[in-house]
């Protein structure tokens, strides 16, 4: 079964996280996604984070899907051959400090002259314009510039990081989706490509909207409140008599009640302190303390089963062991075995979301380095002894 971008040709320049994990996303539909990396260096992520048997883990799913080339852009051979699979490409992603393509003469002007149909994403952590775009940034400075760190946590405690790469991970997606939109734009525009500016900190400040807005409109500044939330009511993660956690969102008026009944309090719902979520957040403490009370008298699977049956928003907050022997999850196949040639099998994290006719897969583990650049080179038309000659130059 042929997939929706099979013939799309993305080229990933770019180095770590947030901008390989875009093309990661492509390649999962079909695309075509050529991994270019430093001869002998490789991407930095191949080196960081878990390892097994000295192999570092990350990789294996970061850059699933993946042809790995190596080529040196410095050199002016490298970036011929750079040029010449431009002219073959769909899709560039590239996350060099700004000004670095352009001194090395591949700047987007010079790649769209030659290759005008070819779409640019250029993630850096400030973009590429303002007063900070030159500074260094990661997906840790861009969670706490964005103002999201500032909100996490709880109201005594420091501003908090996800203990995962979220900044990258919402850059990554925000990525994918806008080369999807300017692949759609080409073929409404005379074939015409473009370069998308995306900084790393933009997608968490776009989902801050509601602080946004608070600000703008009432001068409110939004601060830290733990699991809580400032408009809605109750909102929180509770203890069960056993010692494991549920989270809980029950903040609209029929819900409410029927979080009364199920915990034997239909009175609640027509105190004067919990009539309506507006006085709910007013009196947080109470409300929390009273469904906190009741949580805690009864077991996690006792508390599911009486939300469920009053059709009540509450689930279980799990842990990665949890996840990996949940029915739900092995329904679902939110997890696929992957052949791999350094462990036998993974198993990874599916693709997301689910098509109906062309769903994506998982088809490779990420590459060793190297690995396809005699393939990729010849799809260009290079015999082998140009191969050999870049080789021993050490372009490639």
């Amino acid at each position: 079964m042929s997939l929706p971008l099979d013939g799309v040709r993305v080229i990933d320049a770019a180095t770590l996280m947030a901008a390989p994990w875009a093309a990661s996303y492509l390649g999962e539909f079909g695309a075509d996604v050529i991994k270019i990396e430093q001869p002998g260096i490789g991407d930095h992520q191949r080196r960081w984070g878990s390892k097994r048997d000295g192999i570092p883990l990350m990789w294996k799913s970061l850059s699933r899907n993946k042809r790995s080339l190596t080529l040196d852009l410095r050199k002016p051979r490298g970036a011929d051959v750079f040029r010449s699979l431009i002219a073959t490409a769909d899709v560039l992603i590239e996350n060099f400090r700004p000004g670095t393509l352009e001194r090395w003469g591949l700047g987007p002007e010079v790649l769209l002259a030659l290759n005008p149909r070819l779409v640019i994403l250029r993630v850096t952590g400030y973009g590429q314009t303002g007063p900070y775009s030159a500074q260094p940034g990661f997906g840790t400075v861009a969670e706490g510039f964005s103002g999201f760190a500032h909100v996490v946590g709880q109201a005594d405690g420091p501003p908090t990081l996800a203990n995962l790469p979220l900044g990258d991970g919402i850059a990554g997606i925000t990525g994918a989706y806008a080369i999807m939109v300017a692949l759609y734009g080409r073929a409404n525009n005379g074939g015409r490509g473009q370069v998308i500016d995306l900084s790393l900190y933009e997608p968490l400040f776009r989902l801050l909207e509601p602080a946004v807005i608070d600000y703008d409109q009432l001068g409110i500044a939004s601060g830290r409140i733990g699991n809580r939330s400032t408009h809605v009511a109750p909102r929180n993660t509770y203890r069960c008599g056993d010692g494991q956690w549920v989270s809980l969102s029950g903040s609209t008026p029929t819900i409410w009640e029927r979080l009364c009944a199920a915990i034997g309090r239909p009175e609640l719902a027509t105190d004067p302190r919990f009539a309506s979520n507006e006085v709910r957040i007013e009196n947080v403490e109470p409300l929390d303390k009273e469904i906190g009370a009741w949580m805690g008298a009864h077991p996690r699977d006792e508390v599911i089963r009486i939300m469920n049956q009053a059709q009540v928003a509450v689930g279980p907050i799990f842990d990665i062991p949890t996840i990996f022997n949940d029915p739900h999850f092995a329904a679902r196949e939110d997890l696929v075995e992957v052949a791999d040639p350094d462990f036998g099998s993974m198993r990874l994290a599916n693709v997301v979301p689910r098509f109906s006719d062309t769903p994506g897969r998982v088809r490779t583990t990420g590459p060793a380095l190297g690995a396809h650049t005699d393939e990729v080179l010849g799809e260009l038309g290079l015999s082998s002894g140009d191969i050999a000659s870049l080789r021993d130059e050490q372009v490639i």
